[in-house]
């Protein structure tokens, strides 16, 4: 019963949070990890919980979604779904003991990158260069997909920054089509990591429903939350201790 609360409550928690600001692996991640799933399990079983939540608020943003050109958003799927291949791949061929590792510089690149990801897309979007180019674009949706398929913490912001050099203005549906994007990628990562048996079943069920309530009630109530600077203080500071803790064993 302790372990299905943890679960449950990290679910909903990290849900309105992907939903709301991002970071929310920066919760998932580590409860699964508390109740006993190995790291890459642990990694691989987050990737698919946050999926119903993407989809949720997702749904949620279905009117703020412009279509930016049906050729545009194809090609933008397309290197999505390729990035998420690769990166899911080269978590299957990581061993558990480097991944062990890898999770502190994991966890503290995910935490910096929320903590600076405000700055970085206003300095992306405040930009005098106008657009990236086809190719520039490209590969920004590459490697954010990539860094997606390997592991989730900080897609969000990686994203909306990456939207942001594209030339993506209208917020409300970059955080629709981040949400969209983040979808494809837990879709193609799930898929190649259950073909390796990666996914902690009981586990994910019960954090996935969470995860989807958290989904949809966080992006419906996002526009009623005018300063959101306290969660992402808490966030971060949540983020650091894990950071941390993962460190320190």
């Amino acid at each position: 019963m302790i372990s299905f609360s943890i679960l449950f409550l990290a679910g909903l928690l990290a849900g309105s949070i992907n939903a709301l600001a991002g970071g929310g692996t920066l919760i998932s991640f580590p409860a699964l990890i508390w109740v006993g799933v190995p790291p890459i399990m642990s990694n691989a079983t987050a990737t698919l919980t946050a999926l119903p939540g993407y989809v949720a608020s997702a749904w949620a943003y279905r009117h703020d979604l412009r279509a930016e050109g049906t050729l545009r958003l194809s090609a933008i799927l397309a290197v999505t779904a390729l990035g998420g291949l690769v990166g899911a791949g080269l978590l299957l061929i990581t061993p558990g003991d480097a991944f062990v590792g890898i999770v502190p510089w994991l966890l503290l690149g995910a935490t910096a990158l929320f903590a600076l990801g405000p700055g970085m897309i206003r300095a992306v979007r405040s930009r005098n260069i106008g657009p990236a180019g086809p190719g520039l674009s490209a590969v920004a949706i590459g490697v954010v997909a990539t860094y997606g398929g390997y592991f989730n913490g900080g897609l969000g912001i990686m994203l909306l920054a990456a939207f942001g050099l594209i030339g993506f203005e209208n917020l409300h549906g970059m955080n629709g089509l981040k949400n969209v994007l983040a979808a494809l990628l837990s879709v193609v990562s799930v898929v190649t990591y259950s073909s390796a048996g990666l996914i902690a079943w009981d586990s994910a069920i019960v954090m996935a429903v969470a995860t989807t309530l958290g989904g949809y009630l966080g992006a419906r109530y996002t526009r009623r939350i005018r300063h959101t600077g306290f969660l992402r203080g808490v966030i971060i500071a949540i983020g650091a201790i894990m950071t941390a803790v993962f460190f320190a064993v």
